[in-house]
């Protein structure tokens, strides 16, 4: 009785003490979504390409800044899984915030004419930035909906799809920034925003306490005892000595790839084919510029979301097979639909939803395949796919558009969209 009783208060005392400490978890929905708002800026670059080739910048010099940024963001992130547990998830975001507004904030200061320094602080500056703080809401959401894992990661990383459109409009029809205030100066006030954003959210990414569980779901930890068995954790070093982690970073290389280059090339080339149909230059650049700004930048966000949702209930396989294969034939499809207004906008909807939903599937495959609780350390390795479909994607499209051969960029990236499907359905159970 005494020894019951004594158990009891335990239990009592550790439950008040997790009440008064343990933040509601809707905020760390709230800040990773403030945080990916600012990160999703990278997307918004297709914005600048235009002013800056008026500069005399070639195509590819255009898509050699997005290239690289996108190259630092997955290089830098690995540097940063490895040091979440022991800086801790605030203070790395933190820095990362304010290394992105660092590096935009020079770039207008020193001005957009010359093309080394804006690779520099846009490209490798800004790409670290965004790589600092970009695994944190995502290794810290997953910690707090250990029975939602899809649905969370879809909804942290929503935000970098959305931010997109945020930004490309305030810079064009919405702000006017670009035509009142200039290039320059429009970098300048995205630096200090991006870092201000991402600093506030920072402030709600605090992993729960050790042990803690949402209402609910103890049963079904204990019940699904294989969840938080230790033989389904599996250390970085061990994950690459699975044939299931070159499945996965091949697959996601090819998706993000073709992705990639559709964004870099998603104001270029469809601004080319509606003016050989007819359209006027202005015309032409108004429709481009909707079908980045506005529905792929929305079907992007809403990607994230909606198959992490149906993840969970489909199961991550098997959404990346259907996302995948759909990608493949649109982008294919798409060299038919970019001179056209409406399927345009219909081709930019797709991919970017399917685009969208590679930042939901690939943390959570990973996580299933080999463990949660090591996901902040090995996702950003599977993430370094994101980074070489980034430097293969953006510069074959930029590459073959300077020779005038765009369509042929999309033809062999669909292809390759195409071949992911056929490795992802050969991902078998990790086992060590």
């Amino acid at each position: 009785m005494i020894n019951r009783f004594f158990k009891l208060s335990l239990y009592h005392n550790f439950f008040i003490m997790n009440e008064q400490k343990v933040q509601n978890r809707s905020l760390v929905v709230l800040g990773a979504i403030l945080i990916q708002l600012a990160l999703g800026a990278i997307y918004a670059w297709s914005v600048f390409t235009p002013i800056l080739k008026d500069e005399g910048w070639s195509k590819v010099d255009t898509q050699w800044v997005f290239a690289v940024g996108l190259v630092f963001f997955a290089v830098v992130m690995v540097f940063a899984g490895r040091k979440l547990n022991a800086w801790g998830p605030q203070k790395l975001t933190i820095l990362g915030g304010l290394v992105l507004g660092l590096g935009y904030f020079l770039a207008g200061i020193i001005g957009t004419t010359d093309f080394l320094p804006l690779l520099i602080l846009i490209g490798v500056v800004g790409g670290s930035g965004i790589g600092l703080a970009y695994v944190v809401p995502i290794a810290v959401g997953m910690r707090w909906f250990p029975d939602k894992k899809g649905m969370i990661t879809g909804l942290a990383v929503a935000g970098f799809g959305f931010g997109a459109m945020l930004w490309v409009k305030l810079a064009g029809s919405w702000g006017h920034l670009l035509e009142n205030i200039g290039l320059s100066n429009t970098f300048m006030i995205y630096g200090i925003a991006f870092a201000a954003m991402v600093i506030i959210g920072g402030l709600w990414m605090k992993f729960p306490p050790e042990g803690w569980l949402p209402k609910g779901y103890e049963e079904k930890a204990t019940i699904n005892s294989t969840d938080t068995n230790d033989d389904k954790e599996f250390s970085y070093k061990e994950m690459f000595r699975t044939p299931q982690f070159y499945l996965i970073f091949l697959t996601f290389v090819f998706s993000a790839g073709a992705g990639l280059m559709s964004i870099g090339l998603m104001k270029l080339y469809p601004m080319e084919a509606l003016t050989a149909n007819g359209y006027s230059t202005a015309e032409a650049s108004a429709i481009a510029g909707t079908a980045m700004a506005v529905f792929f930048s929305l079907a992007n966000g809403l990607g994230r979301i909606l198959w992490g949702m149906l993840s969970d209930k489909l199961g991550r396989k098997t959404s990346i097979i259907i996302m995948t294969a759909t990608q493949g034939i649109i982008v294919l499809l798409f060299t038919f639909m970019a001179g056209n207004e409406m399927l345009l906008y219909l081709g930019a909807t797709l991919i970017g939803f399917n685009f969208g939903g590679n930042f939901a599937l690939f943390p959570t495959i990973t996580a299933d395949t080999f463990g949660a609780k090591n996901v902040g350390s090995n996702y950003p390795f599977v993430f370094l796919a994101y980074g070489v479909g980034g430097l293969i994607g953006p510069i074959l499209g930029g590459k073959l558009g300077d020779m005038g051969n765009f369509p042929l960029a999309f033809t062999i990236s669909g292809i390759a969209v195409l071949l992911g499907t056929l490795l992802t359905i050969m991902v078998k159970p990790a086992k060590k």
